[in-house]
């Protein structure tokens, strides 16, 4: 199969969605079919890069290190016609997710569509939310998901959302997949964790809470930092590793020196590829309390790494985390310093069964097979539709044929 992905975040942006169409274009590749990504100019992207087509892009408004498609419709079509694919598969709804579109109608393909940011979360970022209300992000996401062949879901919530919205196009749920041998430890992990320790001067009898996402206010670090003194208060030893660079840093640090925790708070920044799986084998806990995840690949990695999870939940997650030894999920902020206080006492053992069958199911080859069968499904769906339109255009030309005819009779 040949697919094209239309997408305006891509390496070497950093970010949970490009990770996810990076992953999935990989696997795709292993197993024999062909992606071409067409995606941004990017002023740090190397020269030499096969199967990707950069179009021309500016920086998306109040997003400055993110990048939106402006213009290169005819290129990427006359491209895609050479390229004879198969299927579209656009993952953003805005600049390269327009032009997908457009090409894919244009070459009679299907369209399908991965609905990966919920953007009502996301609205304070655009003149504070003065500008673009929610009703507007409700319109817009059904007139562009009813316009596509199908949409891939990464979890039950959003399939909710766009219900809500008045999305009537085929929808599936499936979660972005994750390459867990990545996460698994090795023999020299406790080594390594310990030096880690050392490094952020943690010692080895304090518990370590890890916090990893892009530091921004949507992701709600705030909550962890403004609950952990009621945390504090019962377990003294407790300290917060942040990790991941943001906007919202220096507000987060000014936060713990308020609260009389900077001593307990420690900023990491971002880290390397290579070195994010060994924070998470040295955590104690994956601690998190944003509400604005679709999905959240750190909850996955997490899982994959071994670490339990006690964090802010959600339908996806209640179904993710759905035994003891995993984690535990609460509902609202403040229940965060009582649950995990309560679950560090209960102290659940880990399952090695229940892990291993967990991580098949975030596993990157559970995601490719599953984005196949939708793929595969939806190519005969669109042939279906197309196939009634077809008759429906002959019925109506007869019919105008022999409306015709009748009138050449009665005025002749």
């Amino acid at each position: 199969m040949k697919i094209g992905f239309f997408t305006d975040t891509y390496f070497p942006q950093v970010s949970g969605v490009a990770t996810s169409i990076k992953t999935l274009k990989d696997e795709l590749i292993k197993l024999g079919h062909e992606v071409i990504i067409f995606t941004t100019t990017d002023p740090n992207a190397p020269e030499d890069e096969e199967g990707i087509i950069r179009m021309p892009s500016v920086p998306f408004v109040s997003f400055k290190d993110r990048r939106i498609v402006v213009r290169g419709m005819w290129d990427a079509y006359m491209i895609a016609k050479h390229f004879e694919l198969d299927l579209i598969h656009t993952h953003t709804e805005f600049g390269a997710g327009f032009l997908g579109k457009v090409v894919g109608k244009k070459l009679h393909i299907p369209v399908i569509h991965t609905y990966h940011t919920m953007y009502e979360d996301y609205l304070h970022y655009i003149a504070h939310g003065k500008v673009v209300r929610p009703a507007h992000v409700k319109v817009f996401s059904r007139i562009f998901a009813n316009h596509t062949t199908g949409v891939v879901c990464p979890s039950e919530r959003v399939i909710t959302t766009l219900k809500n919205y008045g999305v009537v196009t085929p929808m599936r749920v499936i979660p972005t997949g994750i390459e867990t041998r990545k996460f698994k430890p090795d023999k020299d992990t406790p080594e390594k964790s310990k030096q880690l320790r050392l490094s952020l001067g943690i010692k080895e009898d304090e518990i370590l809470l890890l916090s990893l996402s892009r530091v921004s206010y949507e992701k709600n670090i705030q909550a962890l930092i403004k609950h952990l003194p009621e945390v504090l208060q019962v377990k003294p030893n407790v300290r917060l590793v942040i990790v991941g660079k943001g906007p919202y840093e220096e507000e987060l640090q000014q936060l713990a020196y308020d609260k009389g925790i900077a001593d307990k708070v420690i900023f990491v920044g971002e880290v390397p590829n290579d070195r994010v799986a060994l924070y998470y084998q040295t955590a104690d806990y994956f601690v998190c309390t944003s509400t604005s995840e679709s999905q959240g690949l750190t909850y996955l990695e997490a899982l994959a790494s071994g670490t339990q999870l006690v964090v802010e939940g959600n339908d996806y997650l209640d179904h993710l985390i759905d035994d003891p030894s995993l984690g535990i999920t609460f509902q609202t902020d403040e229940a965060f310093a009582p649950t995990l206080l309560s679950y560090m006492d209960k102290r659940p053992a880990k399952n090695q069964e229940i892990l291993a069958r967990k991580k098949y199911e975030i596993s990157v080859e559970n995601f490719v097979q599953s984005m196949l069968a939708f793929y595969n499904e939806s190519i005969v769906y669109y042939d279906s539709i197309e196939r009634q339109k077809q008759q429906t255009d002959l019925t109506l030309n007869d019919k105008t044929k022999k409306r015709k005819r009748l009138f050449r009779g009665i005025f002749h």
